[in-house]
């Protein structure tokens, strides 16, 4: 993103009252590759196809702010690497991770994790360091780190269904689990952010899993360690929170962890969500990202953005889909949603 968007979007985040609604979308390797025609395997490992790529991207949309911006970033590979899960690599698709810690108790013997040396953290953050000065010198900036969740990260390296039925049957083993992942979490952010440079102002989390757990799972086992990466990181920082599955157990605590932003999916409405948060998070959604905004028309994608807009009631609100961008969405459905928001802010 371009520094004034950056402004834009960080008065939007802490609830100013904006002259115009932006808009906001997360985009990655699911859905960038496809969209320009690329193998992924070669967005992932050549270097210059990745930068030139992104700096497309962001000419040929330079209304949209993009969140993080220049995301370098393996799919979700990353952070169970570091903790040893077996990450496979295709073609046409994200990489998949396939988990090791086959006994939980095996996390007494696994081996210290070195966020600078480690499998793709080590690969990510070199990558970082040799595009920065390119980025900055293209008028671009990096202002967000980004990592994926404790409960994620844990479900990767355990597995996400035998992860599950660790937080039931042995919950000291799963906090000691979920404790070693928010440690790797905090520090793979801290790592970024000096891979970065000053320009760095916040944090974004991803972590769908805390949508499986209930509310007193949620209270025990993912809200004190989603607040201690927020309390690890400035007050000022803005802090953005993705979890496009269920946020019906954890919506209301939320706030109380220190996230400023709230991305999540379809299944809960926008007018739901402010009644119960009111003010206290920003929210950054929530167009249905594959019914509507993938394998809508055009029409359809102007017509709900209009509806998430007016449901919004124009307050502590940034238009985006319910989730990051899905694998197939066209331009013409990008262009809805800026036509819809621009007719709304025009009217207000």
């Amino acid at each position: 993103m371009r520094p004034e968007q950056w402004e834009t979007f960080k008065r939007a985040a802490r609830g100013e009252k904006m002259d115009e609604i932006p808009m906001a979308m997360i985009v990655d390797s699911p859905w960038i590759p496809g969209y320009y025609g690329l193998k992924h395997m070669d967005y992932y490992l050549d270097p210059e196809l990745w930068f030139q790529t992104n700096l497309k991207l962001h000419e040929e949309f330079p209304d949209i702010i993009f969140i993080p911006s220049w995301w370098m970033e393996y799919g979700m590979a990353a952070e169970p690497s570091a903790l040893g899960s077996k990450i496979k690599f295709w073609q046409d698709n994200t990489p998949s991770e396939y988990h090791t810690l086959y006994h939980l108790e095996d996390i007494d013997k696994m081996p210290e994790y070195e966020v600078e040396n480690d499998a793709f953290m080590a690969m990510t953050l070199h990558r970082i360091r040799m595009h920065q000065q390119r980025i900055l010198d293209a008028g671009y900036i990096t202002p967000i780190v980004t990592s994926r969740g404790p409960l994620c990260t844990a479900g990767f390296v355990r597995g996400t269904t035998e992860f599950m039925i660790d937080i039931v049957e042995n919950p000291v083993w799963a906090h000691k689990l979920i404790d070693l992942c928010t440690n790797l979490i905090i520090d793979w952010l801290n790592a970024q952010q000096k891979a970065m440079g000053d320009c760095v102002e916040g944090l974004f989390i991803l972590d769908d899993i805390v949508g499986f757990v209930n509310e007193e799972h949620y209270k025990e086992f993912a809200h004190p360690y989603l607040k201690r990466i927020c309390d690890a990181f400035p007050k000022d920082f803005i802090k953005i929170y993705h979890n496009d599955a269920s946020i019906e157990a954890c919506l209301e605590h939320l706030p109380d962890t220190g996230f400023n932003v709230l991305n999540w999916g379809k299944q809960t409405e926008i007018a739901d969500v402010k009644e119960r948060i009111g003010d206290r998070m920003v929210l950054m959604g929530n167009v249905n990202p594959l019914e509507i905004a993938v394998r809508g028309d055009a029409e359809e994608v102007f017509d709900a953005t209009l509806e998430v807009l007016e449901d919004s009631e124009g307050e502590n609100i940034i238009l985006s889909v319910g989730g990051g961008t899905s694998p197939g969405m066209p331009k013409e459905n990008f262009q809805a949603m800026l036509d819809a928001l621009n007719e709304y802010n025009e009217s207000k």
